[in-house]
């Protein structure tokens, strides 16, 4: 079963997505944690995404496609929950012929809404973890040490672009980027949410939406 996590910056998809790994038992990637665990490879494709990064170019759509392949070829029983791919119209076409040939049934695109002004408020009260990477919202998820993490111990810091001005520009872009992405996905297996609410009311919605999808991929395996 394969999930596409979409959603704006600060909607909470890296949240939904752990939530989601732990609930399935499915391994959950991001396209930067796969760009980064491929470049760290000694590699063709490692050495070429190292150059790329280390130039400040974009991945090409071909090096992040044989990416998430590889992901797919390793995880065939479970599947994957995707946050962040496909970016363009072409990577979710490639996805979905790649998930033909192996037998996959089609990705479920599950897309978080949340209107502006709260990603705004959102990330402008947002803190991170360096170490593992998890992240709290001060007005809706606070760590249960102010400044510290819950899961490492590691002390919380805010991200620079985490700017107003910095997120709507951001913003701007997501939505031109992803607008296109998003109109491919229609029918069933497209769910829209609101993203904007606590995230395990957000997270109840989404076991509710999956649960038959789940149930389907199971029984067929």
């Amino acid at each position: 079963m394969i999930i596409l996590l979409f959603g704006p910056p600060g909607s909470g998809k890296g949240t939904q997505a752990r939530l989601i790994s732990e609930w399935l038992s499915v391994p959950s990637l991001s396209t930067g944690d796969m760009l980064r665990s491929e470049a760290r490879q000694d590699s063709d494709l490692g050495r070429k995404i190292r150059e790329t990064l280390a130039e400040g170019r974009y991945v090409s759509d071909e090096m992040v496609n044989v990416i998430v392949l590889q992901q797919l070829e390793r995880n065939p029983a479970s599947g994957l929950v995707l946050d962040g791919y496909p970016r363009t119209v072409r990577q979710a076409v490639y996805l979905e012929n790649a998930l033909l040939e192996r037998g996959f049934p089609p990705p479920v695109a599950v897309h978080l809404d949340v209107p502006t002004e709260q990603i705004v408020e959102r990330l402008s009260s947002r803190e991170q973890c360096p170490a593992c990477r998890r992240i709290f919202n001060l007005l809706q998820q606070q760590p249960r040490s102010p400044g510290v993490c819950d899961d490492c111990s590691g002390s919380l810091v805010r991200r620079d672009d985490d700017k107003p001005d910095v997120i709507r520009e951001r913003l701007h872009t997501y939505h031109e980027l992803t607008g296109p992405v998003l109109a491919h996905y229609t029918g069933a297996n497209y769910l829209p949410l609101d993203g904007n609410r606590k995230p395990d009311a957000v997270f109840r919605d989404i076991q509710v939406s999956l649960d038959p999808f789940h149930k389907r991929w199971i029984a067929d395996r």
